[in-house]
């Protein structure tokens, strides 16, 4: 008599009943531990810290500023706005902040999952598309204001995790 997989199934079923979900805890340890890591590879590109995050850029007003109290969604939104402004810069100092940015909207979703609130996909900035001119005239500063802007907006969301943010 062959086992087939509803056999395999029974015989794994008890491994799986022992598995436990990720603490919540734990996701929102693991979501500061990557803004701060964030933060310091922001710290260690140099040319960063010529532009206050607060200083206003002819031409750059759609990078997004601080926000005193932010939801989930409204995090994760900013972060869909940073991670698209970064993704069109050529710069490789980006590349792996881009990809933290994207880890740090997944470990939000599961953050926001935990608490019953279902995040809208967040769809970025509808304008970087007619801005292309602007970034290509000014990448240089697109680069400087975003990261400072960024570094903040990272430093907001830190302070909002440890109030446990609404959806």
């Amino acid at each position: 008599m062959r086992c087939g997989p509803l056999c395999q199934f029974l015989w794994l079923w008890p491994c799986l009943s022992c598995i436990l979900g990720v603490p919540i805890r734990k996701v929102q340890d693991d979501t500061k531990t990557l803004i701060k890591t964030i933060v310091t590879r922001i710290n260690d590109i140099s040319h960063t810290q010529s532009v206050s995050s607060k200083q206003r850029v002819t031409g750059l007003d759609f990078i997004p500023g601080l926000h005193p109290l932010l939801s989930l969604s409204k995090m994760d939104q900013t972060l869909a706005v940073y991670q698209q402004i970064l993704t069109s810069l050529p710069s490789r100092n980006v590349i792996q902040i881009s990809n933290d940015l994207e880890n740090l909207r997944d470990l939000l979703h599961l953050l926001a999952s935990s608490k019953s609130c279902p995040l809208p996909l967040a769809s970025g900035l509808d304008t970087l598309e007619s801005l292309g001119g602007v970034l290509e005239a000014s990448l240089y500063s697109t680069e400087v204001v975003a990261l400072s802007r960024l570094q903040g907006s990272l430093q907001d969301m830190l302070q909002q995790l440890d109030l446990s943010p609404r959806c």
